[in-house]
């Protein structure tokens, strides 16, 4: 279960004074990548979102405790099976200084559910088939069936204002995005930073910053340098390497914290080698999870043999792993001819390319033929959802997070044959897929994800790795607790006196 984050280790001289000089009213931030997009409907990675859920309210949230509480729905309730009606907050304006209205809701839904818009986030939301404004401050949800997981999807869909996205256009929505959350945009300078700054008009809690500034730092050794140095107060993906190589020293502190979100290797099924089952489990064979977890990670994480971890509904109990064998899939690398075949293996410097560089000689030891192919975070999204599957890599490192803790929004989007990220096409595995995301009988749903558990690993179409642990570098002086959603909320930060 996901715990509360602990202390690593108090670490960096010299930063006391460092940071003590600093202006309390800033924050900065260093991020891996600076983002792909700043319109919340666009992109889901986690540079991306860092930033854009500090500039736009959510239909509802999550507390620190991981419970589903209310934002800009105030209060819902399930009226049949397909109709969920919620209450939306009066009294919320946007930063332009318009009301945020029913229709706004109305609308944020229906522009992330049309498959014309082509949202990377479709398939978490493609289970609403209608939303309508009911009452004065009273929108409906329908859905094409029962959903169980309606709410928790609702954690992630942020409320755009229908009258500056009509007005401007994506591109330019998403060049300068207008919101209602605790901050509001402020300069984007591409390839550097984002700039926001505090909503003072804010209806919830306001953010204790006056500004706050994202920058993208890929070198993660230079991101702890820039702690370091008092240049940067917080800085993401930190590896347990840079972690006790500054332990114990003052002025800053690490935190860490076990996360919904699972580490894998995708298999696109669709091409070969990797269209033959056998090929795949091979592949799968040659990979020592736990000796990525113990020997590299190190920072807490816990080997998986599934898409899910134990923070999800959907978890799947004494699930085993296909083993570790190497020998075993070298012989069937050699037997099917599968290492006559360059793959490419596709990462992004967002991930940790220490596990990127193991797996890839590991497969290379089985007698695979496998080159790692590092490309910024945008275009590794694009290739993952190129048009046709057969173009996308054969291979892929990858850590999936849903926000939901319910393992529809895992499993559905990377193997159901419907979604843009999947490699799979498999009717017995949608059909199971699509059970558990629409019976309200928890039994029935967690049977089907059983049997789910069981068809992807017969048929090795993808390879869980491991339950991530986020670590990050702070300022001593920031008060902050992360949380399993890995969400970078800054008006629930604050300075110490």
């Amino acid at each position: 279960m996901i715990g509360r984050p602990i202390a690593y280790g108090v670490v960096l001289a010299g930063l006391m004074t460092a940071h003590g000089a600093m202006a309390q009213d800033e924050i900065t931030v260093n991020l891996v990548n600076e983002p792909s997009s700043l319109d919340p409907h666009q992109q889901w990675n986690p540079d991306s979102y860092y930033v854009y859920r500090n500039i736009f309210d959510n239909v509802v949230t999550r507390d620190d405790d991981g419970e589903i509480v209310p934002e800009i729905a105030t209060e819902w309730e399930q009226v049949s099976d397909t109709e969920m009606v919620l209450t939306i907050r009066d009294g919320v304006t946007f930063h332009d200084g318009e009301p945020l209205t029913p229709e706004d809701v109305v609308y944020s839904v229906e522009r992330i559910t049309d498959p014309e818009f082509g949202s990377p986030q479709l398939g978490q939301f493609n289970s609403i088939t209608g939303a309508e404004v009911t009452g004065e401050h009273e929108v409906t949800l329908t859905t094409d069936g029962a959903y169980p997981v309606l709410l928790a999807q609702l954690v992630k869909l942020s409320v755009v204002p229908e009258h500056v996205v009509e007005e401007v256009g994506a591109d330019a929505f998403n060049a300068s995005p207008v919101g209602s959350g605790p901050y509001a945009f402020e300069a984007w300078n591409r390839g550097v930073d984002v700039t926001l700054t505090r909503n003072a008009d804010y209806w919830g809690e306001t953010g204790p910053f006056e500004t706050a500034v994202f920058k993208a730092v890929p070198d993660a050794a230079t991101r702890v340098a820039n702690l370091r140095a008092g240049t940067a107060d917080l800085i993401v993906s930190l590896d347990s390497d840079l972690a006790l190589q500054v332990e114990n020293q003052p002025g800053v502190k690490v935190l860490t914290a076990p996360t919904e979100r699972v580490g894998f290797m995708g298999m696109n099924t669709t091409r070969p080698p990797l269209d033959d089952p056998q090929v795949r489990r091979a592949a799968a064979m040659a990979i020592d999870r736990e000796g990525i977890v113990q020997g590299i990670l190190a920072g807490g994480e816990e080997a998986v043999g599934q898409l899910a971890t134990p923070a999800h509904f959907g978890y799947v109990e004494g699930v085993e792993p296909i083993a570790y064998d190497p020998d075993e899939a070298a012989r069937i690398v050699e037997e099917t001819g599968a290492g006559d075949t360059p793959m490419e293996f596709a990462t992004s410097p967002v991930f940790d390319q220490r596990i990127v560089q193991a797996i890839q000689q590991m497969l290379t030891d089985a007698g695979f033929d496998v080159s790692i192919s590092l490309t910024d975070m945008s275009t590794y999204l694009q290739s993952a959802r190129a048009p046709e599957r057969t173009e996308r890599p054969f291979l892929s490192f990858g850590r999936w997070s849903c926000a939901c803790q319910d393992v529809d929004g895992v499993q559905f989007p990377l193997l159901h044959s419907s979604s843009s990220w999947s490699r799979v096409d498999d009717p017995e595995l949608d059909a199971l897929l699509e059970t558990g995301r629409s019976s309200l009988d928890d039994d029935e749903r967690l049977e089907a994800y059983t049997q789910v558990q069981q068809i992807v690993q017969d048929n090795a179409y993808i390879l869980p790795l491991y339950q991530a642990v986020a670590i990050y570098g702070a300022a001593e002086p920031l008060q902050w607790q992360p949380t399993a959603n890995e969400s970078l909320f800054l008006n629930r930060m604050d300075w110490s006196e």
